[in-house]
Protein backbone atom coordinates (compact mmCIF):
# COMPACT_ATOMS: atom_id res chain seq x y z
CA UNK A 1 0.00 0.00 0.00
CA UNK A 2 1.42 3.25 -0.46
CA UNK A 3 2.55 5.36 2.18
CA UNK A 4 0.89 9.29 2.56
CA UNK A 5 3.08 11.85 4.48
CA UNK A 6 1.07 14.79 5.71
CA UNK A 7 3.63 17.62 6.36
CA UNK A 8 2.40 19.95 9.11
CA UNK A 9 -0.35 17.81 10.05
CA UNK A 10 -1.32 19.74 12.90
CA UNK A 11 -3.14 22.17 10.48
CA UNK A 12 -6.17 19.77 11.74
CA UNK A 13 -8.73 20.86 10.21
CA UNK A 14 -7.36 20.23 6.40
CA UNK A 15 -5.90 17.47 7.44
CA UNK A 16 -9.26 15.92 8.16
CA UNK A 17 -10.61 16.52 5.35
CA UNK A 18 -7.56 15.27 2.92
CA UNK A 19 -7.88 11.86 4.98
CA UNK A 20 -11.23 11.52 4.49
CA UNK A 21 -10.89 12.42 1.34
CA UNK A 22 -8.56 9.71 0.50
CA UNK A 23 -9.91 7.04 2.89
CA UNK A 24 -13.08 7.29 0.95
CA UNK A 25 -11.38 5.27 -1.67
CA UNK A 26 -11.16 1.66 -1.03
CA UNK A 27 -8.17 1.13 -3.41
CA UNK A 28 -6.52 3.73 -0.45
CA UNK A 29 -8.34 2.04 2.71
CA UNK A 30 -5.15 0.30 3.83
CA UNK A 31 -2.45 2.93 3.20
CA UNK A 32 0.17 4.17 5.06
CA UNK A 33 -0.32 7.39 6.90
CA UNK A 34 1.82 9.03 8.32
CA UNK A 35 1.40 12.51 10.39
CA UNK A 36 4.60 15.39 10.93
CA UNK A 37 3.93 18.29 12.61
CA UNK A 38 6.30 20.24 14.56
CA UNK A 39 3.90 21.12 17.17
CA UNK A 40 3.42 17.90 19.32
CA UNK A 41 0.73 19.14 21.12
CA UNK A 42 -1.46 19.74 17.84
CA UNK A 43 -0.13 16.94 15.96
CA UNK A 44 -1.33 14.54 18.76
CA UNK A 45 -5.25 15.97 18.34
CA UNK A 46 -4.53 15.24 14.37
CA UNK A 47 -3.44 11.71 15.52
CA UNK A 48 -6.83 11.58 17.32
CA UNK A 49 -9.06 12.96 14.62
CA UNK A 50 -7.03 10.33 11.81
CA UNK A 51 -8.75 7.44 13.98
CA UNK A 52 -12.00 8.65 14.05
CA UNK A 53 -12.21 9.58 10.23
CA UNK A 54 -10.65 5.61 9.99
CA UNK A 55 -13.48 4.60 11.68
CA UNK A 56 -16.27 6.35 10.00
CA UNK A 57 -14.76 5.74 6.93
CA UNK A 58 -14.55 2.05 7.73
CA UNK A 59 -10.91 2.11 6.40
CA UNK A 60 -8.28 0.54 8.30
CA UNK A 61 -5.22 2.80 7.40
CA UNK A 62 -1.83 1.99 9.58
CA UNK A 63 -1.57 5.70 11.37
CA UNK A 64 1.70 6.85 12.09
CA UNK A 65 2.94 10.55 14.03
CA UNK A 66 6.01 12.10 14.48
CA UNK A 67 7.91 14.90 14.81
CA UNK A 68 11.18 13.96 12.83
CA UNK A 69 10.45 15.02 9.57
CA UNK A 70 13.34 12.49 7.87
CA UNK A 71 11.27 9.73 9.54
CA UNK A 72 8.15 10.61 7.99
CA UNK A 73 9.31 11.15 4.23
CA UNK A 74 11.52 7.47 4.34
CA UNK A 75 9.80 5.68 1.55
CA UNK A 76 6.73 8.01 0.61
CA UNK A 77 5.14 7.61 -2.16
CA UNK A 78 2.95 11.10 -1.32
CA UNK A 79 3.84 13.81 0.48
CA UNK A 80 1.31 16.68 0.70
CA UNK A 81 2.53 19.72 2.21
CA UNK A 82 -0.15 22.49 4.11
CA UNK A 83 2.42 24.45 6.19
CA UNK A 84 2.85 28.15 7.47
CA UNK A 85 6.02 29.40 7.91
CA UNK A 86 6.04 31.58 10.76
CA UNK A 87 2.73 31.35 11.74
CA UNK A 88 -0.35 33.49 11.96
CA UNK A 89 2.41 35.10 15.30
CA UNK A 90 4.40 36.69 14.46
CA UNK A 91 5.21 36.33 10.60
CA UNK A 92 1.60 37.06 9.14
CA UNK A 93 0.67 40.16 11.97
CA UNK A 94 4.34 41.80 10.68
CA UNK A 95 2.94 41.71 7.18
CA UNK A 96 -0.17 43.20 7.65
CA UNK A 97 1.15 45.69 10.60
CA UNK A 98 4.14 47.14 9.17
CA UNK A 99 2.88 48.07 5.59
CA UNK A 100 -0.11 49.92 7.78
CA UNK A 101 2.28 52.39 8.77
CA UNK A 102 3.02 53.35 5.43
CA UNK A 103 -0.65 53.79 4.36
CA UNK A 104 -0.42 50.36 2.79
CA UNK A 105 -3.65 48.41 3.31
CA UNK A 106 -4.56 44.57 2.31
CA UNK A 107 -7.15 41.79 3.09
CA UNK A 108 -5.27 38.35 2.40
CA UNK A 109 -1.97 38.65 2.17
CA UNK A 110 -0.66 35.25 1.26
CA UNK A 111 0.16 35.14 -2.77
CA UNK A 112 1.10 38.65 -4.36
CA UNK A 113 1.87 42.39 -2.32
CA UNK A 114 4.40 42.69 0.04
CA UNK A 115 2.73 39.84 2.17
CA UNK A 116 2.99 37.90 -0.09
CA UNK A 117 6.50 38.61 -0.85
CA UNK A 118 7.54 38.23 2.78
CA UNK A 119 5.75 34.98 3.00
CA UNK A 120 7.28 33.82 -0.16
CA UNK A 121 10.90 34.40 1.54
CA UNK A 122 9.96 32.89 4.69
CA UNK A 123 8.44 29.40 2.46
CA UNK A 124 10.72 28.56 -0.22
CA UNK A 125 13.74 28.06 2.03
CA UNK A 126 11.97 25.53 3.99
CA UNK A 127 10.29 23.74 1.16
CA UNK A 128 13.38 23.25 -0.39
CA UNK A 129 15.19 22.14 2.40
CA UNK A 130 11.99 19.31 2.66
CA UNK A 131 12.23 18.74 -1.18
CA UNK A 132 16.35 18.19 -0.30
CA UNK A 133 15.15 15.47 2.10
CA UNK A 134 12.92 14.18 -0.33
CA UNK A 135 15.74 13.47 -3.08
CA UNK A 136 17.77 11.41 -0.30
CA UNK A 137 15.03 9.20 1.34
CA UNK A 138 12.20 9.13 -1.51
CA UNK A 139 13.08 10.76 -4.94
CA UNK A 140 10.30 9.14 -6.57
CA UNK A 141 7.54 10.46 -4.43
CA UNK A 142 5.02 12.79 -6.21
CA UNK A 143 4.72 15.95 -3.77
CA UNK A 144 1.78 17.80 -3.57
CA UNK A 145 1.76 21.29 -2.40
CA UNK A 146 -0.89 23.23 -0.82
CA UNK A 147 1.29 26.06 0.69
CA UNK A 148 0.89 29.55 -0.72
CA UNK A 149 2.42 31.77 -1.94
CA UNK A 150 1.52 28.85 -4.69
CA UNK A 151 3.38 29.95 -7.81
CA UNK A 152 6.37 31.74 -6.30
CA UNK A 153 6.91 28.18 -4.19
CA UNK A 154 6.51 26.07 -7.08
CA UNK A 155 8.36 28.08 -9.26
CA UNK A 156 11.24 27.99 -7.00
CA UNK A 157 10.94 24.34 -6.27
CA UNK A 158 11.32 23.42 -10.20
CA UNK A 159 14.38 25.67 -10.15
CA UNK A 160 15.69 24.15 -7.04
CA UNK A 161 14.78 20.60 -6.87
CA UNK A 162 14.58 17.50 -8.84
CA UNK A 163 10.96 16.33 -6.76
CA UNK A 164 7.91 15.86 -9.27
CA UNK A 165 5.55 18.64 -7.82
CA UNK A 166 2.16 20.20 -8.58
CA UNK A 167 0.53 22.90 -6.43
CA UNK A 168 -3.00 22.48 -5.86
CA UNK A 169 -5.76 25.20 -4.95
CA UNK A 170 -9.47 24.69 -4.89
CA UNK A 171 -9.99 27.74 -6.75
CA UNK A 172 -10.71 26.87 -10.08
CA UNK A 173 -13.42 24.09 -8.81
CA UNK A 174 -15.17 26.47 -6.30
CA UNK A 175 -15.49 29.19 -8.19
CA UNK A 176 -17.04 26.88 -10.99
CA UNK A 177 -19.42 26.48 -8.06
CA UNK A 178 -20.12 29.57 -7.56
CA UNK A 179 -20.84 30.77 -10.71
CA UNK A 180 -23.22 27.85 -11.41
CA UNK A 181 -24.96 29.17 -8.07
CA UNK A 182 -24.97 32.37 -9.78
CA UNK A 183 -26.34 31.24 -13.14
CA UNK A 184 -28.79 28.33 -11.48
CA UNK A 185 -27.34 25.95 -13.67
CA UNK A 186 -26.13 22.47 -11.92
CA UNK A 187 -22.57 22.57 -11.83
CA UNK A 188 -22.56 18.80 -12.92
CA UNK A 189 -23.42 19.92 -16.35
CA UNK A 190 -21.15 22.60 -16.91
CA UNK A 191 -17.73 21.88 -18.45
CA UNK A 192 -15.35 24.53 -18.73
CA UNK A 193 -11.25 25.29 -19.51
CA UNK A 194 -9.39 27.61 -17.43
CA UNK A 195 -5.95 28.56 -17.59
CA UNK A 196 -3.55 31.22 -16.39
CA UNK A 197 -1.53 31.55 -13.13
CA UNK A 198 -2.53 30.47 -9.89
CA UNK A 199 -5.29 32.96 -8.46
CA UNK A 200 -5.47 34.39 -11.51
CA UNK A 201 -6.35 31.99 -14.16
CA UNK A 202 -9.75 32.56 -16.71
CA UNK A 203 -12.17 30.53 -17.59
CA UNK A 204 -11.69 30.54 -21.31
CA UNK A 205 -14.61 28.08 -21.76
CA UNK A 206 -17.51 27.83 -19.78
CA UNK A 207 -20.56 26.14 -21.31
CA UNK A 208 -23.78 23.44 -21.04
CA UNK A 209 -23.98 20.70 -23.57
CA UNK A 210 -21.62 23.08 -26.10
CA UNK A 211 -23.68 26.29 -25.23
CA UNK A 212 -21.68 29.40 -24.03
CA UNK A 213 -22.65 30.24 -20.44
CA UNK A 214 -20.88 33.44 -20.41
CA UNK A 215 -24.31 35.42 -21.61
CA UNK A 216 -26.13 33.99 -18.41
CA UNK A 217 -23.31 35.02 -16.48
CA UNK A 218 -23.25 38.68 -17.67
CA UNK A 219 -27.02 38.65 -18.03
CA UNK A 220 -26.99 38.11 -14.26
CA UNK A 221 -24.49 40.72 -13.36
CA UNK A 222 -27.02 43.61 -15.46
CA UNK A 223 -29.73 42.40 -13.48
CA UNK A 224 -27.68 42.74 -10.13
CA UNK A 225 -28.24 39.03 -9.15
CA UNK A 226 -24.41 38.91 -8.13
CA UNK A 227 -23.29 38.34 -4.69
CA UNK A 228 -22.36 42.29 -2.98
CA UNK A 229 -18.22 40.29 -2.14
CA UNK A 230 -18.15 39.26 -5.43
CA UNK A 231 -18.18 42.53 -6.99
CA UNK A 232 -14.22 42.89 -7.91
CA UNK A 233 -14.31 40.08 -10.20
CA UNK A 234 -17.74 40.83 -11.73
CA UNK A 235 -15.95 44.07 -12.61
CA UNK A 236 -12.94 42.38 -14.00
CA UNK A 237 -15.61 40.40 -16.17
CA UNK A 238 -16.96 43.59 -17.37
CA UNK A 239 -13.26 44.92 -18.36
CA UNK A 240 -11.65 42.08 -19.20
CA UNK A 241 -14.70 39.72 -20.98
CA UNK A 242 -13.97 36.34 -18.70
CA UNK A 243 -13.98 35.63 -15.43
CA UNK A 244 -11.07 35.05 -12.75
CA UNK A 245 -10.82 31.86 -10.66
CA UNK A 246 -9.71 33.51 -7.21
CA UNK A 247 -11.83 35.62 -4.83
CA UNK A 248 -12.67 39.18 -4.81
CA UNK A 249 -11.19 39.67 -1.80
CA UNK A 250 -7.97 38.01 -3.23
CA UNK A 251 -8.01 39.69 -6.77
CA UNK A 252 -8.29 43.44 -5.18
CA UNK A 253 -4.82 43.02 -3.82
CA UNK A 254 -3.02 41.79 -6.63
CA UNK A 255 -3.97 45.03 -8.99
CA UNK A 256 -3.73 48.66 -8.35
CA UNK A 257 -7.50 49.38 -8.69
CA UNK A 258 -9.67 48.87 -5.94
CA UNK A 259 -7.28 49.65 -2.67
CA UNK A 260 -6.71 53.25 -2.47
CA UNK A 261 -5.77 54.71 1.00
CA UNK A 262 -7.62 58.46 -0.70
CA UNK A 263 -10.25 56.33 -2.17
CA UNK A 264 -12.59 54.65 0.62
CA UNK A 265 -15.79 55.16 -1.90
CA UNK A 266 -13.77 52.00 -3.95
CA UNK A 267 -13.41 49.90 -0.59
CA UNK A 268 -17.00 50.50 0.09
CA UNK A 269 -18.39 50.05 -3.24
CA UNK A 270 -16.71 46.58 -4.07
CA UNK A 271 -16.95 45.63 -0.14
CA UNK A 272 -13.17 44.96 -0.35
CA UNK A 273 -12.39 43.64 3.46
CA UNK A 274 -9.27 44.75 4.86
CA UNK A 275 -7.36 42.88 6.82
CA UNK A 276 -9.72 39.87 6.32
CA UNK A 277 -6.71 37.33 7.11
CA UNK A 278 -6.57 38.67 10.09
CA UNK A 279 -9.67 38.82 11.51
CA UNK A 280 -10.43 35.32 9.84
CA UNK A 281 -6.91 33.96 11.58
CA UNK A 282 -8.67 36.08 15.23
CA UNK A 283 -11.60 34.20 15.18
CA UNK A 284 -9.79 30.57 14.25
CA UNK A 285 -7.52 30.92 17.60
CA UNK A 286 -10.32 32.26 19.47
CA UNK A 287 -12.40 29.14 18.78
CA UNK A 288 -9.58 26.49 18.78
CA UNK A 289 -10.17 25.06 22.43
CA UNK A 290 -13.73 24.57 21.63
CA UNK A 291 -12.93 23.62 17.98
CA UNK A 292 -10.28 20.88 19.43
CA UNK A 293 -12.74 19.27 21.96
CA UNK A 294 -15.35 18.79 18.75
CA UNK A 295 -12.46 17.36 17.13
CA UNK A 296 -11.55 15.01 19.51
CA UNK A 297 -15.18 14.07 21.11
CA UNK A 298 -16.18 10.37 19.86
CA UNK A 299 -19.36 11.49 18.28
CA UNK A 300 -18.46 11.34 15.02
CA UNK A 301 -21.27 14.45 13.94
CA UNK A 302 -19.48 16.50 16.68
CA UNK A 303 -17.40 19.01 14.56
CA UNK A 304 -20.19 18.83 12.26
CA UNK A 305 -22.59 20.41 14.76
CA UNK A 306 -20.10 22.54 15.78
CA UNK A 307 -18.67 23.98 12.10
CA UNK A 308 -22.43 24.28 11.64
CA UNK A 309 -22.96 26.70 14.88
CA UNK A 310 -20.19 28.63 13.41
CA UNK A 311 -21.44 29.10 10.24
CA UNK A 312 -24.84 30.06 11.63
CA UNK A 313 -23.16 33.07 13.64
CA UNK A 314 -20.88 33.92 10.99
CA UNK A 315 -24.09 34.77 8.63
CA UNK A 316 -25.35 36.50 11.78
CA UNK A 317 -22.79 38.85 11.73
CA UNK A 318 -22.91 39.01 7.95
CA UNK A 319 -26.85 39.93 8.12
CA UNK A 320 -26.19 42.36 10.21
CA UNK A 321 -23.90 43.99 7.57
CA UNK A 322 -25.58 43.23 4.17
CA UNK A 323 -28.39 41.07 4.60
CA UNK A 324 -29.00 40.34 1.13
CA UNK A 325 -25.48 39.39 0.76
CA UNK A 326 -26.04 36.87 3.94
CA UNK A 327 -28.73 35.15 2.65
CA UNK A 328 -26.26 34.46 -0.45
CA UNK A 329 -23.86 32.67 1.48
CA UNK A 330 -26.64 30.80 3.80
CA UNK A 331 -28.00 28.99 -0.10
CA UNK A 332 -24.38 28.64 -1.36
CA UNK A 333 -23.69 26.94 2.60
CA UNK A 334 -26.71 25.09 2.85
CA UNK A 335 -25.66 21.57 4.53
CA UNK A 336 -28.41 20.76 6.55
CA UNK A 337 -29.11 17.09 6.43
CA UNK A 338 -25.36 16.06 5.27
CA UNK A 339 -23.05 13.92 6.92
CA UNK A 340 -19.77 15.65 6.72
CA UNK A 341 -17.95 12.14 7.68
CA UNK A 342 -19.31 10.92 3.89
CA UNK A 343 -18.44 13.88 1.78
CA UNK A 344 -15.47 14.66 -0.28
CA UNK A 345 -14.21 17.84 0.00
CA UNK A 346 -13.48 19.09 -3.50
CA UNK A 347 -9.63 19.23 -3.32
CA UNK A 348 -7.66 17.47 -5.30
CA UNK A 349 -5.06 15.45 -3.61
CA UNK A 350 -6.74 12.39 -3.01
CA UNK A 351 -8.01 12.59 -6.58
CA UNK A 352 -4.49 12.49 -7.88
CA UNK A 353 -3.35 9.90 -5.38
CA UNK A 354 -6.02 7.64 -6.38
CA UNK A 355 -5.61 8.07 -10.19
CA UNK A 356 -1.76 7.27 -10.02
CA UNK A 357 -2.26 4.20 -7.78
CA UNK A 358 -5.23 2.83 -9.91
CA UNK A 359 -4.93 4.15 -13.42
CA UNK A 360 -8.15 5.77 -13.00
CA UNK A 361 -7.66 8.40 -15.76
CA UNK A 362 -8.35 11.43 -14.33
CA UNK A 363 -8.31 15.67 -15.27
CA UNK A 364 -7.66 18.46 -12.21
CA UNK A 365 -6.28 21.43 -12.25
CA UNK A 366 -2.81 21.99 -11.11
CA UNK A 367 0.17 24.56 -10.51
CA UNK A 368 3.36 23.22 -12.48
CA UNK A 369 6.19 25.01 -14.64
CA UNK A 370 5.52 26.41 -17.71
CA UNK A 371 7.35 24.33 -20.55
CA UNK A 372 5.71 24.86 -23.93
CA UNK A 373 2.15 25.04 -21.39
CA UNK A 374 1.28 28.42 -22.47
CA UNK A 375 2.64 30.12 -24.97
CA UNK A 376 2.11 34.03 -24.50
CA UNK A 377 3.66 33.78 -20.53
CA UNK A 378 7.32 33.38 -20.05
CA UNK A 379 8.91 30.02 -20.05
CA UNK A 380 9.37 28.55 -16.50
CA UNK A 381 7.09 30.73 -14.69
CA UNK A 382 4.63 28.74 -12.67
CA UNK A 383 1.12 28.37 -14.51
CA UNK A 384 -2.23 26.32 -13.34
CA UNK A 385 -3.52 24.16 -16.50
CA UNK A 386 -5.47 21.00 -16.70
CA UNK A 387 -3.54 18.41 -16.17
CA UNK A 388 -4.10 14.30 -16.99
CA UNK A 389 -3.48 12.57 -14.06
CA UNK A 390 -3.13 8.66 -14.05
CA UNK A 391 -0.28 5.82 -13.38
CA UNK A 392 2.26 8.30 -15.33
CA UNK A 393 1.78 10.83 -13.10
CA UNK A 394 0.38 14.77 -13.19
CA UNK A 395 0.92 15.53 -16.71
CA UNK A 396 -0.40 18.98 -17.91
CA UNK A 397 -1.56 20.29 -20.69
CA UNK A 398 -0.70 22.84 -23.92
CA UNK A 399 -2.92 25.31 -23.84
CA UNK A 400 -1.96 27.42 -26.31
CA UNK A 401 -2.01 31.61 -26.16
CA UNK A 402 -4.32 33.17 -23.91
CA UNK A 403 -6.09 36.41 -24.70
CA UNK A 404 -3.58 38.85 -25.03
CA UNK A 405 -5.36 40.93 -21.87
CA UNK A 406 -5.41 38.25 -19.71
CA UNK A 407 -1.96 37.57 -20.49
CA UNK A 408 -0.77 40.66 -19.92
CA UNK A 409 -2.66 41.51 -16.69
CA UNK A 410 -0.59 37.71 -15.21
CA UNK A 411 2.75 39.35 -16.53
CA UNK A 412 2.53 42.30 -14.03
CA UNK A 413 2.06 39.47 -11.52
CA UNK A 414 4.62 36.84 -12.59
CA UNK A 415 6.87 39.63 -12.66
CA UNK A 416 6.63 40.06 -8.82
CA UNK A 417 7.08 35.97 -8.32
CA UNK A 418 10.13 35.72 -10.49
CA UNK A 419 11.94 38.56 -8.59
CA UNK A 420 10.79 36.93 -5.12
CA UNK A 421 12.09 33.13 -6.60
CA UNK A 422 15.47 35.12 -7.57
CA UNK A 423 16.01 37.05 -4.25
CA UNK A 424 15.05 33.18 -2.21
CA UNK A 425 17.12 31.30 -4.53
CA UNK A 426 20.12 34.18 -5.00
CA UNK A 427 20.05 35.42 -1.31
CA UNK A 428 20.58 38.72 -3.17
CA UNK A 429 18.19 41.15 -0.99
CA UNK A 430 18.39 43.97 -3.91
CA UNK A 431 16.09 41.68 -5.58
CA UNK A 432 13.19 41.77 -2.64
CA UNK A 433 13.17 45.67 -3.48
CA UNK A 434 12.95 45.23 -7.31
CA UNK A 435 9.83 42.65 -6.28
CA UNK A 436 8.08 45.07 -3.96
CA UNK A 437 8.80 48.09 -6.94
CA UNK A 438 6.73 46.07 -9.47
CA UNK A 439 4.20 44.86 -7.19
CA UNK A 440 1.23 46.05 -8.58
CA UNK A 441 -0.51 47.33 -5.57
CA UNK A 442 2.44 48.38 -3.65
CA UNK A 443 3.40 50.45 -6.44
CA UNK A 444 0.44 52.42 -6.37
CA UNK A 445 0.63 53.33 -3.14
CA UNK A 446 4.48 54.41 -2.15
CA UNK A 447 7.21 55.95 -3.70
CA UNK A 448 10.65 54.32 -4.24
CA UNK A 449 11.76 55.52 -0.83
CA UNK A 450 9.13 54.25 1.17
CA UNK A 451 9.01 50.91 -0.79
CA UNK A 452 12.55 50.52 -0.05
CA UNK A 453 12.28 51.55 3.63
CA UNK A 454 9.09 49.43 3.92
CA UNK A 455 11.31 46.43 2.59
CA UNK A 456 13.83 46.93 5.00
CA UNK A 457 11.27 47.25 8.33
CA UNK A 458 10.27 44.16 7.25
CA UNK A 459 12.96 42.11 7.23
CA UNK A 460 14.48 43.72 10.19
CA UNK A 461 10.84 42.91 11.59
CA UNK A 462 10.85 39.18 10.62
CA UNK A 463 14.25 38.60 11.79
CA UNK A 464 15.49 34.90 12.22
CA UNK A 465 12.43 33.59 10.19
CA UNK A 466 14.31 34.73 6.68
CA UNK A 467 17.77 33.81 5.65
CA UNK A 468 20.20 36.20 5.82
CA UNK A 469 20.69 38.45 2.29
CA UNK A 470 23.50 40.28 1.36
Amino acid sequence: MAKITLIGAGSTVFAKNLLSDILSFPELAHSTITLFDIDADRLSTSEVVAHKVAAAREAHPVIETTTDRRRALNGADYAISMIQVGGYKPSTVVDFEIPKRYGLRQTIADTLGIGGIMRGLRTIPVLLNICHDMEELCPDVTFLNYVNPMAMNCWAISRGSSIKTVGLCHSVQGTAQELARDIKVPVDEINYLCAGINHMAFYLRFERDGQDLYPLINQALAAGDVPAWNQVRYEMLKRLGYFVTESSEHFSEYVPWFIKRDRPDLIERFHVPLDEYIERCEIQIADWGSMRVALEDPDPQAVSRYERGKMEERLQRRAREDPRAAEQLRKAWSAEGRDDTKRHSGEYGSLIIHAMETNQQRVIYGNVANHGLIDNLPEGCCVEVPCLVDKNGVQPTHVDKLPPQLAALMRTNVNVQELTVEAALTGKREHIYHAAMLDPHTAAELDLEQICALVDDLIAAHGEWLPAYH
